[in-house]
């Protein structure tokens, strides 16, 4: 079965969410440059991390690094937290000399919170309901609360987590291929975020990142499970309904401004992807506020 990358989609400046999941359904491998957290907090949640199936049960801890494949086995009658979070959003000058990098800290610490000591699981564990917590308030400021608790989870994870086996480091180095690949990536999504405003095709961002257009066809769709120009569309239609939210202005200025080249294409790749027309759905969001 194929490793697809998934691109989490954050509501704000904050490259951080985390949700409630229930374990009826079953998550499909997949990789993602974000770190992830799971605490169980009903039941046991079954996870496939390479060719070993983990039992993360009531009350524990598990977490990914960035790049890390993994999957989830249907775990009926259990739930559990999930927190995603971009490492981009911490200023590593904070770090003092001699410290290793946070990308290293989530690679060389034990992932599964039964091998931690309870001291450090307990910390842990409060952090965690304080980031869902916070992340479910509207009051005033609740971003920095968010951010606060962040960086307290990463300070914990340096002073309380243990490192890990040197043979779980070894069973894992196939993630070295994943994270070639994401660097690829990255330059991809840079590029469309610094050029959607103009016209984008196929071969010149595959000239950008080194590819043959053929090659860079089946790279994309391979590694994302959607086309460059899907993809393409979807990031400018996520531009549309910034815009649509927050600005009174006439659809063909939203166009614009998230990069079509005419309404006319604009209404069509928008009610294809949404279910509505453009000024519909702006009109279904000033009815809920």
């Amino acid at each position: 079965m194929s490793t697809y990358l998934e691109i989490p989609v954050f509501e704000s400046e904050l490259l951080y969410r985390s949700f409630l999941n229930d374990g009826m359904g079953i998550v499909y491998p997949h990789w993602h440059k974000e770190i992830e957290i799971i605490y169980s907090i009903v039941g046991s949640v079954r996870i496939g991390v390479g060719d070993t199936i983990i039992q993360v049960d009531e009350g524990e801890i598990y977490f990914f690094s960035s790049g890390e494949p993994h999957y989830f086995l249907a775990s009926p009658e259990s739930e559990r937290y999930v927190y995603q979070f971009d490492l981009n959003m911490f200023d590593e000058k904070t770090l003092r000399v001699g410290e290793q990098s946070l990308l290293s800290l989530f690679e060389t610490r034990e992932r599964h919170s039964r091998n931690w000591s309870k001291e450090a699981e307990s910390k842990v564990r409060e952090i965690l309901l304080n980031l869902y917590r916070y992340n479910n308030e509207s009051a005033d400021g609740t971003n920095y609360l968010l951010l606060s608790e962040l960086y307290h989870l990463i300070g914990t994870f340096y002073q309380a987590l243990p490192q890990t086996h040197q043979e779980y480091r070894l069973a894992h180095r196939s993630t070295i291929r994943y994270k070639e690949t994401l660097e690829r990536l990255n330059k991809v999504f840079d590029y469309v975020e610094e050029h959607f405003l103009e016209p984008i095709t196929l071969e010149e961002v595959a000239h950008f990142v080194g590819f043959s257009p053929y090659y860079f066809t089946r790279f994309f769709k391979t590694n994302t499970g959607k086309t460059f120009m899907g993809f393409l569309n979807e990031y400018r239609i996520t531009q549309a309904k910034f815009i649509l939210a927050n600005e009174k202005i006439p659809m063909a200025e939203v166009a614009e401004k998230s990069g079509f080249t005419s309404v006319k294409t604009f209404h069509h790749v928008f009610k294809e992807s949404v279910g509505v027309a453009p000024l519909q759905y702006q009109k279904q969001l000033n009815e809920t506020l």
